[in-house]
């Protein structure tokens, strides 16, 4: 009742004010036509005194704007009570053509006076211009008025009221990565940066196919931290777009490093532009449990659908096999056949040869005890299961190239060695991908083992499109390699694709993990996923109805998303929404980000266009120049087949000859 009251009462100062608006447009036509009045016999003698007093005292008619400057305040103040909304049909265009035309009629019409026309003709028209005028002020500021309290159609997706303020410092330090932003809040663009001090909290790039996630992102983080002096692995899924980036910053910033790391390429594609090393390395291999990684990197890679079935029987079964028999080239002649390729070709051998050999062995002999169980029991079937499950995957892998690229020594994978900083980037190629994956795999899950121990330089795993290649133990080195400044970068399309490639306990430790996120556009569960992570803020609500002769708005305050999924869903390329993480001694306030990734588009194309290929890294000319590549390689091939024939002979020789290990003979 007392805010109805409270109505009434501003709705009658309103009108009063509009009432004494039209009374300065009545004497200001009073005094200036005042010739013209008289002559219509109006003649009124206080009115004349009272205008002349002022006149006399405060000079009010000294200007014949005065009057109109009065009257067009008054009428002003008197618009701010409007109520009743007849049509929403408002627009800025017709309240423009009204102001407009109300100033000309209005202000400009004093010309009209001084015109060579009847005395009478001079004021009708000049009253006519000021009325016309008056009343185009009038509706200009009623629709000015009724548009500014009624702007809920302005905003149709709710942009103004989810923008917020995002960090416009710049700050960096000699980790950092840091990149450049503009953002939207209160109706202004602001330049701000994101500032991903600790980057070794580990960060996840997401974004669908086109998003601008590599381009604005993850070459960022090549850049900026080869730059700041970081060893780097890479992983390049569509070699050698990352490769090449790495390589020509690494040459341009050599001045970067203490010791200027050696730059190496693994290129299963291409055995001129490959440097050779070999993964199972018996030097870093320091217990049977480092063969069992590698065995579950290879297989786990070679067949996807085994992460869901991680401890099954026909699962664990191939693994340990391949595990013994790269443990038992380890010890054998002190590891002098220990290459992925041996170990291939040594699975492919007799069963009637492969157990003798690995069970004379006293290291092995437990870790084999299933098999030799089951084929000492008569369940052939059930043996031969086993050793199928292990050789048919592997055989995909039987490539001479391959082999090549993975028997030679040219580097160690101990990148972030201070004595020999490297990088490394290896390249798959998306039409061989299910095979080069498993090689590639291996490297990884050595790599990781290798640089997360302290002592170490600081340095960098790049993994864009991490879904196509199993990454074992990614989680574990995200959640212990900051203390061991390791960084972690990862790039994928969805929180799906991990899900669906590393089974949904291993993908949500990744996912909850990570200390800055960047994330272009994504949908459907990821987008929720995000919005729920950036959390709730104080958003206005407005409502308006109207009927034929009120209008009432009421505006109320509710918790509701930051940035809703929607916005996730539809974001702009460039356009990019996360959260960065902290130090004790570098606080930022305002983690979450909204914001377009600036891109300095001439200048990477100026950077891109003076770019020089990766040169080769062999050479297969001979003395007579002629091309020998492929005999190099063949014979390369046919030599570890040798080797491992020679190495199963000598074994079994071995085995014959020795009393007390002749019973595994007699067990075929």
């Amino acid at each position: 009742m007392q805010q109805e009251d409270d109505l009434r009462g501003l709705a009658k100062i309103m009108d009063f004010m509009r009432a004494v608006s039209i009374l300065f447009v009545v004497i200001n036509i009073y005094w200036y036509c005042y010739e013209a009045i008289q002559l219509w016999g109006i003649n009124i003698g206080v009115v004349d005194k009272m205008l002349m007093n002022f006149q006399r005292t405060a000079g009010l008619f000294s200007s014949i704007v005065w009057t109109k400057l009065f009257c067009v305040v008054l009428l002003a103040l008197s618009c701010l009570g409007t109520k009743g909304v007849k049509e929403e049909k408002i627009t800025w265009t017709k309240i423009n053509t009204f102001l407009a035309t109300g100033f000309v009629f209005f202000f400009l019409n004093w010309w009209i006076l001084a015109l060579p026309l009847p005395l009478v003709a001079n004021t009708a028209l000049y009253i006519f211009t000021m009325t016309v005028g008056y009343i185009c002020l009038l509706m200009a500021g009623l629709y000015m008025s009724r548009l500014l309290k009624s702007n809920l159609m302005e905003d149709v997706f709710n942009n103004e009221n989810e923008s917020f303020m995002q960090e416009t410092r710049l700050m960096e330090n000699e980790y950092s990565v840091n990149l450049p932003t503009k953002f939207w809040y209160a109706k202004k663009q602001h330049n701000g940066w994101i500032n991903v001090v600790n980057p070794f909290r580990a960060s996840i790039v997401l974004g669908t196919p086109g998003s601008g996630k590599s381009y604005a992102v993850v070459n960022n983080y090549i850049k900026q931290q080869i730059e700041k002096g970081f060893s780097l692995y890479c992983y390049d899924f569509k070699y050698p777009d990352l490769s090449t980036i790495v390589y020509n910053h690494l040459k341009n910033h050599q001045d970067a490093y203490k010791v200027v790391p050696k730059f190496y390429v693994i290129n299963f594609d291409d055995p001129r532009g490959s440097h050779r090393c070999n993964p199972i390395n018996p030097e870093f291999m320091t217990d049977i449990s480092d063969a069992y990684e590698s065995a579950y990197t290879i297989m786990l890679n070679l067949n996807k659908t085994w992460i869901q079935k991680q401890g099954d029987f026909f699962v664990e079964s191939p693994i340990i096999l391949l595990a013994s028999i790269i443990w038992y080239l380890k010890i054998y002649e002190n590891g002098k056949y220990c290459t992925f390729p041996h170990a291939i070709e040594f699975l492919c051998k007799r069963y009637e040869d492969i157990f003798p050999i690995l069970t004379s062995y006293s290291e092995l002999e437990n870790y084999l005890s299933p098999f030799m169980d089951a084929w000492q029991g008569g369940a052939a079937d059930q043996l031969m299961g086993q050793i199928a499950s292990a050789k048919i995957p592997l055989s995909r892998m039987i490539s001479p190239q391959l082999y090549w690229v993975m028997t030679g020594n040219d580097f160690s994978l101990d990148i972030n060695n201070p004595a020999e900083p490297k990088i490394l980037c290896v390249g798959n190629n998306p039409d061989r991908q299910n095979i080069y994956s498993a090689a590639l795999g291996l490297y990884n899950s050595r790599i990781v083992k290798l640089i997360n121990k302290k002592g170490q330089l600081k340095s960098s795993v790049i993994i864009d499109e991490l879904p196509t290649i199993y990454f074992r133990g990614l989680d574990n080195l995200i959640a212990t390699a900051r203390s061991n400044k390791v960084a972690v970068c990862l790039g994928f399309q969805d929180f799906s694709q991990l899900n669906r490639d590393y089974g949904d306990k291993e993908s949500k430790v990744v996912m909850n993990t990570v200390g800055n996120i960047f994330s272009g556009q994504v949908v459907g569960e990821t987008a929720k996923t995000l919005s729920e992570r950036f959390g709730k803020v104080l958003q206005k609500r407005q409502s308006m109805t109207i009927n034929r002769n009120d209008k009432s708005t009421s505006i109320s305050t509710q918790m509701d998303s930051l940035i809703p999924p929607s916005k996730i869903s539809n974001l702009t390329q460039g356009m990019f929404v996360g959260a960065v993480s902290d130090n004790f001694d570098e606080r930022i306030e305002q983690k979450i980000f909204h914001a377009e990734i600036v891109v300095d588009n001439a200048k990477v194309a100026a950077e891109t266009k003076a770019y020089e290929p990766i040169p080769a890294v062999a050479s297969f000319i001979d003395a007579d120049g002629e091309d020998k590549m492929k005999q190099t390689i063949d014979d390369n091939y046919r030599r570890i087949k040798l080797d491992v024939a020679e190495i199963v002979k000598t074994e079994i020789e071995r085995i014959k000859n020795d009393p007390a290990l002749q019973h595994l003979i007699k067990a075929d």
